[in-house]
């Protein structure tokens, strides 16, 4: 049984950039059920992209060289990737939202009373609080046999093996040179989200071509390899796993705030966000990146990769 080959996030390989301007890279935050901000974030800026183009069909795919995302980043980097029947995102980016609303109710669901409390806390001193079992169901439902070097652009999903205490990062580039690394999207989706204390880790077995070499994978939340900065929240929305209707529809609301608020960045000396001067708004600097992003897809003759 074969060890899974070492990777750092600065040794990930990039496209050829022979024919084209720029690099473009998307990389999507962990948070659990704070998937939900970035996904209202991603289907306001893939809207703006199909009023740029006059093209409904397009989708983010279209437009990104690189798709990375860590924990639930993860998930949604892959549904956004994924190939459907005809070759096209299996999700667009409208569609993130209503399945965390449809399905974070059952991959995290909650105890109520104060029965629930205690039988939480037991259930916390003898493993993870949520089995993951209808995480893995509905995963291996919508990503059926697709795998890595399916995706429709690069992808990046940062995880890390416990087993070997060392992180492994899946990308479709190493994918297409190694087939020990083309695992199932559903398998490396279930492993970066295994947070944990929240889910189990993930263990499964994938061989190359022929056969002939299997590694063997231990996974457990990406995130404790590599992890955006996260959203400064605070209460119930701070939670990665709080998944009542309330605090789902919060988060909602904090995604669709976010646009109307500043443009803001970290300063990198004291760690603090800052208000970008003259930056304008969240959704006026999507605005304009989306124009960005469609000049250079048309100098490229609408190719993305």
């Amino acid at each position: 049984m074969e060890k899974p080959p070492l990777m750092t996030i600065s040794q990930v390989p990039q496209p050829s950039t022979n024919y084209r301007n720029l690099i473009t890279i998307l990389s999507i935050d962990g948070g659990g059920i704070r998937g939900i901000i970035p996904a209202t974030i991603l289907a306001f800026l893939e809207s703006q992209l199909q009023e740029i183009d006059g093209d409904q069909d397009a989708r983010l795919s279209d437009y990104f060289d690189i798709i990375s995302g860590t924990s639930t980043g993860g998930l949604v980097t892959a549904m956004l990737t994924a190939p459907d029947e005809n070759n096209r995102p299996l999700f667009a980016a409208k569609d993130v939202r209503p399945f965390y609303l449809e399905h974070c109710p059952r991959i995290f669901p909650q105890e109520r009373g104060l029965f629930g409390a205690i039988r939480k806390v037991f259930r916390s001193l003898r493993g993870p609080k949520y089995d993951g079992k209808y995480l893995h169901r509905i995963l291996r439902k919508k990503l059926g046999e697709i795998r890595l070097r399916d995706t429709l652009t690069n992808v990046v999903i940062p995880t890390f093996d416990i087993k070997y205490m060392q992180p492994t990062i899946f990308t479709s580039y190493e994918a297409k040179k190694d087939s020990r690394l083309n695992a199932r999207l559903s398998d490396i989706c279930i492993g970066t989200s295994a947070a944990p204390t929240y889910l189990p880790a993930h263990y499964f077995k994938n061989q190359d071509c022929e056969g002939s070499n299997i590694c063997e994978f231990n996974l457990i939340d990406g995130g404790v390899a590599a992890n955006n900065p996260d959203y400064t929240l605070t209460g119930t929305e701070a939670s990665v796993d709080v998944s009542t209707k309330k605090n789902l529809d919060k988060l909602v609301g904090i995604g669709e705030e976010l646009l109307k608020k500043p443009v803001s960045r970290v300063n990198l000396k004291n760690g603090v966000s800052e208000t970008v001067e003259n930056g304008g708004t969240n959704e006026e600097a999507l605005r304009k990146f989306a124009k960005i992003l469609s000049q250079e897809r048309k100098s490229r003759g609408g190719k993305s990769i």
